[in-house]
């Protein structure tokens, strides 16, 4: 199985991968045209990326590709559809960051309340000013707001618990008023589960963002829930600058005196070097980060070993662990279920008659009962057979029994 790696990659990944047996090749610079000609000549079955985009000329370029994996927890940068539509696998490395984006969220938040950053710039320029830089509120005691919690939220929660800070969350995933041992914390200093993210807003101090980018979190911070922040609350995102509206955030930071820790941004630099700017980044109280959440020596280790273990479970099994484009819904109506005896050609006789109905399989599975002389056949199908059909498919010497149950959804 050959494998191209199109981003930097660290060591122990590629050794791994040589390791699972897989011829690997390895070129960071590959991006555009290059690495469309790259999956063409490589014929690479799998390909590894990190910050590469991956387009749909990439993906009909990849002859032989089968699995783009995003060595990262996002895969916005990959054509997800597109792959869908080619029946090419993608994959991801949640929660294998949680921990290295949570350490930078919580040095954005205590860079702002101590102003470290306005610290340094002033002492290398020659000025002494403890007077100013003593005026810092602290952090036990006051509320820090989760927006999202999956593993960066509860990494970032656990910290906030040994800073003596009190919690409001929200989340998809949790019902409000949840206790907080559900949640993996301690009763003390206070966890509250909130109903809406609003309600997360008008209750914190500070307010950290870690939801998924998908279309019903896509501006989820706006003008209307940052309104509802105390005046001199902090803003914290280290999460997706597309779930933040940046021109209402400004225009808050301007008007009523908050402050933000920022790691991304609209419109970034593709690569690793580049010019920019925004106009955020010049408001006093904002600090600004190179998204660089992910960005350390443990989590991309970590990284790179989950990398591995999918490329890995794959070819050794032709599973895919943390695939993001597999249908969570088919369009199957009904279920065919087959007895039949585990001999050639009897799968070949159903899905036969299948065809000649024009009834479409969406899913199937088949189980050998023990002793491998019988088997039964989960179909599920897009239209209910009818008892003509089924009368053809039980009508075979080695067809035991055949029924058809309604899918409901």
């Amino acid at each position: 199985m050959v494998v191209l790696v199109a981003d930097e990659f660290e060591r122990s990944g590629i050794d791994g991968l040589k390791a699972a047996g897989c011829e690997v090749v390895h070129d960071p610079s590959l991006s555009g045209d290059a690495l469309a000609a790259a999956l063409r000549d490589s014929e690479a079955e799998v390909l590894v990326v990190r910050s590469t985009r991956v387009d749909a000329a990439m993906l009909d370029a990849g002859r032989r590709l089968a699995l783009v994996v995003r060595a990262g927890a996002g895969y916005n940068t990959i054509d997800v559809a597109g792959a869908a539509a080619r029946g090419i696998y993608v994959s991801n490395c949640p929660g294998r960051n949680a921990a290295a984006v949570a350490e930078l969220t919580f040095a954005l938040i205590a860079a702002i309340d101590r102003r470290v950053p306005d610290n340094v710039a002033d002492l290398r320029a020659g000025r002494w000013n403890k007077k100013l830089y003593s005026q810092a509120a602290g952090l036990k005691g006051r509320t820090l707001g989760l927006l999202g919690y999956g593993a960066i939220g509860r990494e970032v929660a656990m910290r906030a618990q040994a800073f003596g800070m009190p919690l409001v969350i929200w989340s998809r995933s949790l019902a409000p008023g949840a206790a907080p041992d559900a949640l993996g914390l301690h009763p003390s200093p206070g966890v509250t589960v909130a109903a809406t993210p609003g309600d997360v807003a008008a209750a914190c101090d500070i307010l950290s963002v870690h939801v998924a980018l998908a279309p019903e979190t896509k501006g989820l911070v706006g003008a209307e829930l940052l309104a509802r922040l105390r005046p001199g609350a902090t803003v914290i995102n280290t999460a997706r600058a597309e779930v933040m509206d940046y021109a209402a955030l400004e225009a808050a930071v301007k008007e009523r005196g908050l402050r933000a820790g920022l790691d991304v941004f609209p419109g970034e630099p593709s690569g690793g070097t580049g010019a920019y700017s925004h106009p955020i980044l010049a408001l006093p109280g904002v600090y600004g980060t190179h998204h660089i959440g992910a960005s350390t020596a443990q989590a991309q280790e970590d990284i790179a070993a989950e990398t591995v273990r999918i490329v890995a479970t794959y070819k050794r099994t032709g599973r895919v662990p943390n695939c993001v484009n597999l249908a969570e819904r088919t369009p199957a109506t009904h279920m065919l279920v087959v007895r039949h005896r585990d001999r050639p050609g009897v799968l070949a006789h159903i899905f036969g008659e299948l065809r000649a109905a024009a009834i479409n399989v969406q899913e199937t599975e088949n189980i050998v009962f023990a002793g491998a002389e019988a088997a039964v056949a989960r179909i599920n199908l897009d239209r209910k057979p009818s008892g003509a059909v089924l009368g053809v498919i039980v009508d075979h010497d080695d067809i035991l029994s055949a029924h058809v149950v309604a899918i409901g959804h």
